[in-house]
This record gives C-alpha cells, structure tokens and sequence, in this order.
C-alpha cells in the first residue's frame, strides 16, 4: 500500500483536520557550516518525530548553498536512525538523474535496515539550474520517458519477476510505496494512469494546481496494474510560520521572501536573517514578482494558521497538507513545528 491514510472525520463541531507532514530542505544560515545544518536537521526531524507529524520528506535539490539536501537517501538513512516511528521518504526523488536500478536498490536498503516507514515519491525535473542539471541528467525528464521509469521502478520493488535478468537486491519484494510529485498536468496524468498518490507542489509553483488535481481526479485509474490507493489520494505543500505573535511571524518570515528573492534573481546563498522592513533588502518589483511562489502560505499566530489550514485543505478537498518552514534561528523552525503540532492536534500532543 502507499502509505497513504484514507480521510477521517474529526469530532462533532470541529472542522476536518488531514494529517500533517514536512518537507525538510536542510537548509543553511548565513554563518553555518555544512555540517551544523545537518545537525539542526537531524533535530528537527527528531522533533516531528516526537509530536507526530505523519511524514517528513526531504527534497533533492543540487549545487545550492542555502539547501544541502543533494544526497536524499543518505539524509533520509541518518534521519532513520534519530527517529522511531515518522515515515521519511523522498519529496523527491528526481528522476532524470538517477538509474531506477539504484534508486530501487537505496530505498530497498533502507527499508531493509529501517523497516516499512519509507515513501519514495519521484519527480521528473532536475532539481537545480541547468548547468548543473546537464552534469547530473542521464535522461530528460520527458514524460514518456519519466513513465517508464516510475514503471521500472514498480517493478524493481515488487514481486520477483519470473526470468529476470536485472533484480533489484535489496529492492525486490518490498513494494515501497511510491506517490507521484509534480507542479502541472503533466506529473497528474503519470499519477492518474498509474494509479498512485499524487503530491503537488504548491508551496512553490501553485500556478496549475486547480487544474493539475482536476486532471488526475478526472483520470484517475483505481484498476491499474500499478495502483497502490483506491481513489485520487492528494496531498499539497503549504509555507507555514508559527509564532506567538502575528507580528512575529511576519517578521520571521522575511526569511522566506529573501530566500525566494535570492533564487529569482540568481543570487543564492544561505538563509538571511529577518529585517523589520522586508523593502530595505528586497526591491518592490522583485517583491512583486516573486508573491505568486508563496501563494499558498499560513504565517502567524498557532489560531490562524490552523484557520488557514483548514481552509485550504478544504478549498482544494486535499488528503494530506505538508509544511515547509523556513527560519534563520533553527530554534525558531522547530518552535513553529511545535506550535502548529499543539493547535492541530497531532497524534504526539494528544
């Protein structure tokens, strides 16, 4: 099965609440080293552990000072060994710089050391510039090209194939769940005709959301040979802040939108600390244009963000949120994480 957890009704006179993951980056301050970000990573993920978030997934990116998430699979094994009980998977995998025959064999290591709490959900853009995609690729990223090899990879981790002549060992036979991530249409329709979970990027690229989830509601196969979930199974990625105080939060959150304005405009670096005025550092145009990546976000007081929450997951009839925070005090992250817990309710704060 995909790891994925049917809708649940919450109690008479309270709204519906879907679980909550996070989408870890490990990022990296202005003055930390590399390996003080793992560090605080590894905190953090003991954190969510301990207050019951559902999932956390860490996101490949490649060839960026500010996120030294590159080596997932190694992230994801340290992160195992400092947890007991949160599913950790690949938020994701990106699928055009990897032979499915390793990436089989890494996560079929994985759940062989660590047991059944690995997700393995694959994309199929580069996660990086262009330069350095062109030093990774060894595939495109096409979309027939990425179906086959999420298909080789349902093969790889299934049942052992009769006559095989390439097996994946360790791999073989432990049907790791896989979900599908995508910011368009495209990643929607490899999800619908496979028939598995879909994770839509909104936190970063929320421009095709209501049309990417139409189309894999819409084609949905629950008959595919593939299927791991019985019905369109979603979950989206939302920016959350929590503070004690909407002003806070708001000022905390300049960290985001320096993060962002860096990224537009090619200069990338670790994270920034926040600024009472986000105009002194950031122009209004680049503030313009770059408002649309974080669209989809919940910065405040624990109440509000839970109200905002709530309202998204209803608006877009979403199965699953996961979070990503960003913060230049990883103290701060991890207060955020534990404040949001303790509002929604997650299973660690009952």
């Amino acid at each position: 099965m995909s790891g994925a957890t049917p809708r649940t009704q919450s109690e008479p006179g309270h709204s519906r609440r879907v679980p909550l993951s996070v989408l870890e980056l490990v990022p990296r301050s202005q003055g930390m080293t590399a390996a003080e970000a793992l560090r605080e990573s590894t905190e953090l993920a003991r954190t969510v552990d301990r207050l019951g978030y559902k999932r956390l997934w860490v996101a490949e990116h490649h060839n960026t000072e500010g996120f030294l998430s590159s080596a997932t699979s190694l992230a994801l094994a340290h992160f195992a060994h400092h947890t007991e009980r949160i599913r950790l998977g690949s938020g994701g995998v990106m699928l055009p710089n990897h032979s499915t025959l390793m990436v089989a064999e890494y996560y079929g290591t994985l759940r062989e050391l660590y047991g059944d709490r690995f997700d393995l959900g694959l994309g199929r853009a580069p996660g990086t510039d262009p330069m350095t995609a062109a030093a990774l690729a060894r595939r495109t990223g096409q979309l027939d090209t990425f179906a086959q090899d999420v298909l080789a990879l349902w093969e790889y981790l299934g049942e052992p194939r009769p006559g095989a002549k390439v097996r994946a060992l360790p791999g073989e036979g432990t049907k790791i769940p896989l979900w599908i991530l995508g910011s368009s249409t495209g990643g929607a329709q490899v999800a619908a005709l496979l028939g598995l979970p879909y994770a839509f990027a909104s936190h970063f690229a929320p421009q095709q959301m209501r049309e990417a989830l139409h189309v894999y509601r819409e084609r949905f196969r629950p008959d595919a040979e593939t299927a791991q979930v019985s019905r369109p199974t979603v979950m989206a990625g939302i920016n959350v802040l929590v503070a004690p105080t909407q002003d806070e939060a708001e000022y905390l959150f300049t960290t985001t939108q320096q993060m962002v304005a860096r990224v537009h405009t090619g200069r990338t670096g670790p994270l920034d600390p926040p600024v009472e005025d986000i105009t002194s550092v950031v122009s209004a145009e680049v503030l313009t244009m770059t408002a649309d990546f974080y669209r989809f976000r919940a910065v405040g007081t624990p109440e509000q963000v839970v109200a905002r929450l709530e309202s998204f997951a209803a608006e877009y009839d979403l199965d699953e949120l996961i979070v990503t925070t960003y913060t230049y005090d990883p103290a701060l992250r991890r207060r955020s994480f534990e404040l949001l817990a303790e509002a929604w309710g997650t299973p660690g704060t009952r």
